[in-house]
């Protein structure tokens, strides 16, 4: 049976759209598992070149959520549409690149996970909310538990559409990492330093701890810090050509 409409009348209610967009393949498992089926019309983007005006225009979202994403935003995007990117720290502390590297390098055992409206300055937004975040175990399980926070925090954000607060206090700023600092230092000799170094590095994608022994590259993952010593899987590879990237 078909829908009956009275002249004058509005028209069946649509379903609001959301978009989600993520760099990581972590980003991706965290959309088909907890996202996508929660209500109205959702869309995951994974590249640049999809992030577009034209695209957006076609669904037309009520919030567009970043979760993990480094490439330039348009204004054309973030003027006109509603734009939440989650920071991993407590802002203004912490703006800019490589935020968890930053935090755990300087010795942070937990942090904030924060929900920021996207503008022309670098995590410089107004604030929606802030929840805390702890800092234990690899990379990759902090991306992923700060993945399931934002989950949470975007469904709060819809259901109670706060206005974001502008942000308040001394700004620091981080330094996006090069991959080169990802190579272990000689002068380090405190276990618990090394612990910390190898796990900040250890996610999918990104540059592993690593030392170089003439042409021989040894790269450190899953360290755990037993008593006073370090166990750690390393891989050993003869060439140091192999394609690097940023944190």
């Amino acid at each position: 049976m078909g829908t009956t409409r009275i002249a004058g009348s509005p028209g069946p209610k649509t379903s609001p759209s959301f978009v989600v967009v993520g760099s990581r393949p972590w980003n991706r498992q965290l959309f088909d598992r907890q996202i996508r089926d929660q209500p109205g019309t959702w869309v995951f983007i994974d590249s640049p070149d999809a992030l577009s005006v034209d695209r957006l225009a076609q669904i037309d979202p009520r919030y567009v959520f970043f979760l993990h994403w480094s490439s330039l935003v348009q204004p054309s995007i973030h003027d006109r549409w509603e734009c939440v990117v989650f920071h991993m720290t407590d802002v203004p502390y912490g703006r800019g690149g490589s935020p968890l590297q930053n935090l755990m390098a300087r010795g942070h055992e937990e942090t904030v996970l924060s929900a920021i409206r996207m503008t022309n300055s670098l995590d410089a937004g107004p604030v929606y909310m802030k929840q805390l975040l702890q800092l234990d175990g690899t990379a990759d399980d902090i991306y992923r538990r700060a993945g399931l926070q934002s989950v949470n925090m975007m469904i709060e954000i819809i259901n109670s559409e706060p206005e974001p607060v502008p942000q308040a206090g001394e700004v620091t700023m981080f330094e996006r990492r090069t991959p080169e600092q990802s190579q272990l230092s000689a002068s380090t000799t405190d276990l618990r330093d090394l612990d910390v170094f190898i796990r900040m590095l250890d996610a999918d994608g990104y540059p592993a701890a690593f030392l170089r022994h003439g042409n021989l590259r040894l790269e450190f993952r899953d360290s755990s810090l037993q008593d006073n010593r370090i166990v750690a899987k390393v891989e050993i590879t003869s060439t140091d050509s192999k394609e690097e990237h940023t944190t």
